[in-house]
């Protein structure tokens, strides 16, 4: 029955993954059980239903009695996609930093000892800034959400009935776990990438088969600066992601905080694009010096128009992904309904 699938729903919605298919069918066993109890020869059961939820009590409160522990760091329903993100974010900082410290190794061998410093020095960095963010940004989550759930509590002590359980989403709308944590990943990643090997960023000088030294794309100058910035961009970019992971399915308050997020985004990029002075000045100079193309060739040509649209194709891409963004979730509230 409809009625009984939403409350189960309900119930396991609120307990971690691992937990909800075996508690799913042990509700619905027992369910069965008491509906049993209180009919004969299987006549009026739906009349039986109301009663039998009511007397099992509000799901927000079954679902924590089936806990197996209580956990309160961030908050129970979030407690779950909480340390998911978390893991994610602490693997993909170390991973990067590790993969730095490999290739400035293989690149310099001599220069081991102070490449194994400045690992450290990343890492002691890297992972409680990963781990601060990530506990923050839950806390963000967790302080907004205490209105609603505030309401709800509310709602209950005034009497809680079937009747006022939500929906079962149409898997149309819901969104997936899949596509959100790979988009958490990519941007923790690129997120640790331009904090911590930004140097990387540029045209990998070799001469008589050996390597030289990069010519930086950024002002080395200014990139601290301009750090911030990007930090907005991809750090939103992660809230948003950590947001449709907790949400789960696809409403117009969603779409309507994932248009928001995307334009802070935008905004954060416009700053960044609006003075040129976050690239190499020297950029095209450095190329020739170093024999990699001559003044006034076809490639020198070539390379200074690719230089002088980067910044305007860049924004392009990224406004045009986050439009998408925005859409596709549109897209999926009307597919759903």
């Amino acid at each position: 029955m409809e009625t009984i699938e939403r409350y189960i729903y309900a119930v396991t919605q609120k307990l971690p993954h691992s937990q909800r298919d075996d508690i799913a069918k042990e509700l619905r066993s027992l369910i069965e059980d008491m509906l049993e109890e209180r009919v004969q020869d299987g006549q009026g059961i739906e009349e039986h239903v109301e009663e039998v939820l009511l007397e099992l009590g509000e799901p927000r409160k079954l679902a924590e009695k089936y806990r197996e522990s209580k956990r309160y760091l961030i908050g129970p329903e979030l407690f779950d996609p909480y340390m998911m993100v978390l893991k994610i974010a602490l693997i993909s900082t170390g991973a990067v930093i590790g993969v730095g410290f490999i290739i400035n190794i293989i690149l310099d061998p001599p220069s081991i000892l102070q490449s194994f410093i400045s690992c450290i020095i990343s890492l002691v960095t890297g992972l409680p800034m990963a781990y601060g963010w990530t506990t923050f940004v839950f806390a963000m989550i967790q302080f907004s959400a205490e209105k609603e759930l505030n309401k709800t509590t509310k709602k209950i002590k005034q009497g809680w009935a079937p009747s006022d359980l939500p929906a079962i989403p149409d898997p149309k709308g819901q969104v997936k776990r899949g596509e959100a944590i790979t988009g958490i990943v990519i941007l923790i990643i690129l997120l640790v990438i331009f904090g911590f090997s930004h140097e990387y960023f540029g045209v990998w000088f070799f001469e008589d088969g050996k390597f030289r030294k990069v010519i930086p794309i950024f002002n080395e100058e200014l990139y601290g600066y301009y750090f911030f910035f990007i930090v907005l961009m991809f750090g939103f970019g992660i809230i948003k992601e950590c947001v449709k992971l907790i949400y789960g399915r696809w409403t117009m308050k969603l779409v309507l905080f994932t248009t928001i997020v995307n334009i802070i985004s935008c905004i954060g990029l416009l700053f960044i694009i609006a003075e040129p002075a976050i690239w190499n000045p020297n950029f095209m100079n450095q190329l020739i010096e170093n024999g990699l193309i001559s003044s006034g060739s076809e490639a020198y040509n070539v390379v200074k128009v690719i230089w002088e649209k980067t910044t305007i194709w860049l924004f392009i891409l990224w406004l045009l992904a986050l439009v998408w963004d925005a859409v596709d979730g549109f897209l999926r509230v009307r597919k759903s309904k």
